[in-house]
């Protein structure tokens, strides 16, 4: 194989980003200012229909202030996927409360409502379902069974910028949420995160814990964190806002060719009414074939992949003593399935065509 690697993520950083960060540089104000501010108006007009945003310096630091801002802590229990990274389960233990862990619906790869309902117990305060690979949670089941028992919504949506369920933007489903703008998300700030409130309260309290517990110099009201997000990542942040639409329609428009042209596995459905950002494009193969197959496209085809995510948070050893109370056989299954294939933007037309070729091929070789 004598072709470039295709990267299985790209972040793409150019000379307008370049161009603010110099700005900001220049103007000396580098912490949290002026940028931040102009970066959480923009992002909440866009992506989450004018509600509250705080920007953090993470993606975790802001489920962390998210559930503490709720006053989720030791003795509560939050309903959370084991198919996603940790830090959705590690969150919910920073705060002293419980992770419980709950099985996936095996088409979207999200939070099963069914499952959610059967981990419910007294102690449950809330349900905080993933919106894995940029794929809507069945937010109008995991609802149903919230209101049922009284149980706040929270969203992580750190894959699942401009994402959609039935016109509804996610986002704007539970008191808060989380988007991730780690470099290899939709869009970055270099690393960052936004947490969107559906109220004002939940908003200061994020503003308070993200700065010692501050609104004003000296002036602690809670004992807080040092969460801040920079004007330096605040300006990557809002020249990326502004390529994201073109970005989505290009990552929709390589998962469309994948679908039409991928043979010998299966592609990833779409609930009806979803909009599907694909931050992943992730196919299913037998369980037994997915390593050689990832080998294969990397060494005979040049094709980068990831798999996201090969050890379920429940069986992590920094986990494990959460054991899952129901049956968790589809996020054990998706486990060993799943791959995911390059479909960020910079992907040429002869990109798409090689990764088609390379895992048909592939597929093929094992049938």
């Amino acid at each position: 194989m004598n072709q470039p690697l295709i990267p299985a993520a790209k972040p793409l950083i150019g000379d307008e980003e370049r161009a603010a960060v110099d700005a900001v540089l220049r103007s000396g104000m580098v912490a949290q200012g002026p940028q931040v501010a102009a970066f959480e108006e923009e992002f909440s007009a866009a992506l989450v229909g004018g509600q509250r945003c705080q920007a953090v310096s993470s993606g975790t630091a802001g489920l962390h202030v998210g559930l503490l801002a709720c006053g989720i802590g030791p003795g509560d229990e939050v309903i959370v996927p084991s198919f996603t990274f940790a830090a959705t389960a590690n969150s919910v233990a920073l705060t002293g409360a419980t992770p419980v862990f709950a099985d996936i619906d095996p088409d979207t790869f999200c939070l099963s409502a069914d499952s959610v309902a059967a981990a419910v117990t007294e102690r449950t305060r809330a349900v905080m379902p993933v919106h894995l690979y940029g794929h809507p949670a069945d937010m109008d089941g995991i609802g149903a069974v919230a209101a049922e028992h009284g149980l706040e919504v929270f969203e992580d949506a750190a894959q699942a910028h401009g994402a959609s369920l039935d016109g509804r933007l996610v986002g704007t489903w539970g008191r808060f949420a989380m988007f991730s703008l780690y470099p290899t998300k939709n869009m970055t700030s270099g690393e960052g995160g936004m947490v969107a409130c559906a109220d004002e309260e939940v908003a200061r309290q994020v503003r308070l814990l993200r700065n010692q517990g501050m609104e004003r110099q000296y002036a602690n009201e809670v004992v807080g964190l040092n969460v801040r997000m920079t004007d330096i990542h605040a300006a990557i942040g809002r020249v990326q806002l502004g390529k994201l639409p073109g970005w989505t329609a290009q990552r929709q428009a390589n998962a469309a060719f994948f679908d039409a042209h991928l043979s010998g596995v299966v592609t990833p459905p779409v609930r009806e009414g979803a909009v599907h950002v694909y931050h992943q494009y992730t196919i299913r193969v037998e369980a037994g074939e997915r390593d050689r197959m990832v080998t294969a496209l990397r060494e005979e085809h040049g094709i980068g992949t990831g798999v996201y995510y090969p050890t379920p948070s429940h069986r992590l050893s920094s986990l494990e003593r959460y054991a899952p109370a129901v049956d968790m056989s589809q996020t054990e299954r998706a486990a060993g399935e799943v791959i995911s294939l390059p479909v960020h933007p910079s992907l040429s037309q002869g990109d798409l065509e090689r990764v088609v070729a390379g895992v048909n091929a592939v597929a093929g070789a094992g049938a």
